[in-house]
C-alpha cells in the first residue's frame, strides 16, 4: 500500500489505517512498516514493524527480524528477493492508499474539534521536517482551525534543529535543547506544538510556562480527559510506564480511576487500548495515545497529533492552557521535580544493567528516606522492567539501558525539591557504577 502522491506517512496514520482496515476482518489482515530515526539522531534510522494489532511489535517479532536481517548481511544479501521498482509498481499486490485523508477525516471522532474552531485559539505547528509535515495544513483546512504551519522544510540533515544536550541532532520533543525553535514561538501563539520525525511524540509550549515537561503534560491530559469524555467506561484505567511521574498516580487516584503501570514500551498498552479498558496511555518520553470519544480504539501506537491538538481543546474548554492547569494540580497534589540523566554504555554494560536484581541492593535508605520498594518487574503486568526501580515515600529512581542507543538512563523524581532529587541521582549513579564494574 503506497501513499497517494508518494506522501510521507507518520506512525499514527499507519496504526490508524491498520486498525480501521482490520476491524471485523478475520483474514487478509493488514500490518505495516515504518522506517524512521524517530526521536534519535538522523543517522540512527530505525525499522519498525506494526503487526495486525496496529501497535509496536513485541520482542519475539523484533528479535526474529534482527536475527534474519543480520543473517542476510552476513551472507551478502543472498536469498533477498528483488524486483525493479517500475515493475513493483505494476504488480497486482501493489495498491495506492490515501493515508492522509483517511486519518485526517477521522480526527473528529477522537477530539472535540468544533470547540477548538469556535474558540479561534491560535496554534503554531512545527512539523520539524517530519513525516507529518503535510498533514497539519489539511487538518487546519478541514476543521477550520486557526492553525499555522510555521515551516514545511524537509531536510534529511535536519540542520535547522538546535543541537541536543550532547551536541547531537536529535528530534526529541522532550528536550529543551532540541526544542529551542518551538520555545521561541511561546509569545506568538496561544499554543505551540511540534512532533518528532515519525510524529508519534509531541511537544507543547504555552504562553503561561513555555515548554511543558512531558510528565506534566501527561498528568494534565489525564485530568482533563477523565472529566470530558462521558462515553468512556466509568472504570476506564490509565496506563503509564514505570519511569513516568508519580503525579500521574496522584491525578488518577484523585479521579477514582485504576492505574496500570508497565515497563517502558508502548507494546504493553495495545490490548487495553483495543478493548477500551485503557482510556489514556503515556510514556515519559512524550509519547501518548487515547481512545475515541465513544470509547473505542483510535491507535495502538503513539500519536503525536492528538495530544498536540488536545492542548488546544482543553484550553478552549477550561479557558486555561495546560501549563496553568498543571500549576493547579501541583498546588493541590504536590510539586514534582523530575530529571533524567544519560551516559555512554557498551552493549555488554547495557546487558549487565538490564539484569540487575533486588538481591544486589543492600542499602536500606535513599536520600535520607527508607526504601519502600525494590522493583525489577512492573506492578501492572509483572513483566520485567529491564533494570531496577527504587521507591521511597517521597520519590523514586530507576535505571535502565536505552533500547535504541548505546547509552543508559537514570530517571528520578522527588516531591521534596531539587536538592533531594540531586541526592537521589547521586546515589543512583553509585549503584549503576557498581553494577557495571
Amino acid at each position: 500500500m503506497i501513499a497517494e502522491n508518494n506522501e510521507y506517512t507518520p506512525t499514527p496514520a499507519i496504526s490508524h489505517a491498520i486498525l480501521t482496515y482490520n476491524k471485523d476482518r478475520k483474514e487478509g489482515l493488514a500490518d505495516g512498516i515504518v522506517i524512521t530515526p524517530s526521536h534519535n539522531p538522523p543517522d540512527d534510522g530505525g525499522f519498525k514493524y506494526n503487526p495486525t494489532n496496529g501497535g509496536p511489535a513485541g520482542t519475539e517479532i523484533t528479535q526474529w527480524v534482527e536475527k534474519k536481517a543480520n543473517e542476510f548481511l552476513e551472507n551478502k544479501l543472498q536469498g533477498v528477493k528483488r524486483m525493479l521498482y517500475e515493475k513493483a509498481l505494476r504488480v497486482s499486490t501493489t495498491h495506492r492508499f490515501d493515508y492522509l485523508n483517511h486519518y485526517v477525516n477521522d480526527l473528529k471522532n477522537v477530539l472535540n474539534l468544533d470547540i477548538i474552531r469556535d474558540s479561534k485559539i491560535l496554534i503554531g505547528a512545527d512539523p520539524l521536517g517530519g513525516a507529518g509535515v503535510h498533514y497539519w495544513g489539511p487538518i487546519a483546512d478541514r476543521y477550520k482551525l486557526n492553525l499555522k504551519v510555521v515551516s514545511d522544510i524537509v531536510d534529511p540533515t535536519f540542520r535547522f534543529m538546535s543541537v541536543d544536550w550532547d551536541g547531537k541532532i536529535r528530534m526529541d520533543p522532550s528536550s529543551p535543547y532540541a526544542m529551542q525553535r518551538l520555545i521561541g514561538m511561546k509569545d506568538k501563539y496561544d499554543i505551540s506544538v511540534a512532533c518528532d520525525t515519525d510524529h508519534d511524540r509531541h511537544s507543547i509550549v504555552t504562553k503561561s510556562v513555555g515548554l511543558i515537561p512531558p510528565n506534566h503534560y501527561l498528568a494534565t491530559c489525564i485530568f482533563y480527559l477523565l472529566q470530558h469524555r462521558p462515553a468512556w467506561k466509568s472504570n476506564v484505567a490509565i496506563g503509564k510506564t514505570v519511569v513516568s511521574s508519580r503525579m500521574i498516580d496522584r491525578v488518577t487516584k484523585k479521579l477514582n480511576h485504576p492505574l496500570y503501570e508497565v515497563p517502558v514500551g508502548f507494546k504493553w498498552f495495545v490490548d487495553g487500548l483495543i478493548d477500551g479498558s485503557l482510556g489514556f496511555v503515556g510514556e515519559e518520553s512524550a509519547g501518548a495515545s487515547f481512545i475515541r470519544l465513544n470509547g473505542e480504539v483510535w491507535t495502538t501506537d503513539k500519536d503525536g497529533f492528538i495530544p498536540a491538538l488536545l492542548a488546544a481543546e482543553m484550553t478552549a474548554t477550561l479557558n486555561k492552557d495546560p501549563g496553568e492547569i498543571y500549576k493547579g494540580l501541583a498546588a493541590e497534589l504536590g510539586e514534582s521535580t523530575y530529571d533524567r540523566v544519560e551516559a555512554a554504555a557498551t552493549p555488554e554494560q547495557k546487558a549487565k544493567l538490564s539484569k540487575l536484581n533486588p538481591d544486589q541492593i543492600t542499602q536500606k535508605t535513599m536520600a535520607g528516606e527508607k526504601i519502600t520498594g525494590v522493583l525489577t518487574r512492573a506492578p501492572g503486568n509483572q513483566a520485567p522492567i529491564g533494570g531496577l526501580k527504587l521507591e521511597t515515600e517521597n520519590g523514586w529512581i530507576a535505571a535502565r539501558p536505552s533500547g535504541t542507543e548505546n547509552i543508559y538512563k537514570i530517571y528520578a523524581e522527588s516531591f521534596l525539591g531539587r536538592d533531594h532529587l540531586n541526592l537521589m541521582l547521586q546515589e543512583a549513579q553509585a549503584i549503576v557504577d557498581s553494577a557495571l564494574k
